[in-house]
């Protein structure tokens, strides 16, 4: 299987995005331009979603995506994605939405753990005292994500 890797520029830094022949595999913020192999058709797609994305013209995305993780990160994935744009919800909502009432700390593992930033939105999630914690990408990146979408009040 090959991995086709794109780099692009946005908002909020460079970008590096991985795909095999079929999916979205990582969409990772990079400190630094990154060697980029060669991309292909998936690469090209998630890039020009996301320029969109950055430009306000799209809320959701349609690149397929096929995030690597054990089975209950991709449930918790999968969740992340039902979270409507420019809305956030918690750690402790997703678990209960999971039938893991007592699982917001796992839930919040899974969710640091997401290889697909921005389109699978991690960064929708909040603590229950609606404190901005734990994003990958950083605690700004994180703000200016829901800034963006209107779902955070300067």
């Amino acid at each position: 299987m090959s991995i086709y890797t794109a780099i692009i520029d946005s908002p909020l830094g460079l970008m590096q995005i991985e795909a095999d022949d079929q999916a979205l595999l990582a969409v990772r913020f990079a400190d630094a331009r990154a060697h980029a192999h060669a991309g292909n058709a998936v690469t090209a797609l998630a890039a020009e979603e996301l320029a969109e994305y950055f430009a306000g013209t799209r809320h959701e995305f349609s690149v397929p995506l096929a995030p690597r993780g054990t089975p209950f990160q991709q449930r918790v994935w999968s969740a992340l994605g039902d979270i409507p744009y420019g809305r956030t919800t918690t750690y402790q909502q997703i678990a209960i939405g999971l039938d893991q009432p007592q699982g917001a700390q796992a839930v919040g593992l899974a969710n640091g753990s997401n290889p697909i930033a921005v389109i699978i939105p991690c960064h929708r999630v909040i603590a229950a005292d609606g404190k901005l914690t734990g994003y990958a990408g950083g605690l700004e990146r994180k703000a200016w994500l829901l800034r963006h979408e209107g779902a955070l009040l300067v």
